[in-house]
């Protein structure tokens, strides 16, 4: 991993990365994928994902390997130090964030609380 990738207050795996491009290659042009922090589910906070063309003015911009994720200030809050990653496993496929921030999850690992 590059120095910059390890200073990034939010890490993205290269596993993560090359998932996402497979799946943007697919979309439109220009997308990028917005992470965020919801108020909700059984623990309290639950991640939600989506693909988002425009940043905002308050959004951490992320890039590895061709792609982008973004991800707004109030959300960043609860993420500052995880790592997204992808990980595919005999129950599924999806992205995980892995955040040091949580205190507990539920089992699927959709949410969390602090």
């Amino acid at each position: 991993m590059d120095a910059l990738a390890q200073e990034a207050p939010v890490r993205i795996t290269a596993r993560a990365a090359a998932h996402l491009a497979k799946i943007l290659a697919k979309e439109e042009p220009g997308l990028k994928l917005r992470v965020a922090v919801n108020g909700g589910g059984c623990s309290g906070f639950s991640y939600s994902f989506a693909f988002d063309d425009t940043p905002t003015e308050d959004d951490l911009v992320l890039e590895r390997d061709g792609v982008t994720v973004l991800i707004d200030s109030v959300s960043l809050d609860m993420l500052r130090g995880a790592e997204i990653d992808w990980v595919d496993e005999l129950i599924g496929a999806s992205f995980q964030i892995k955040n040091p921030n949580a205190t507990s999850s539920c089992g699927c690992g959709t949410s969390f609380s602090i």
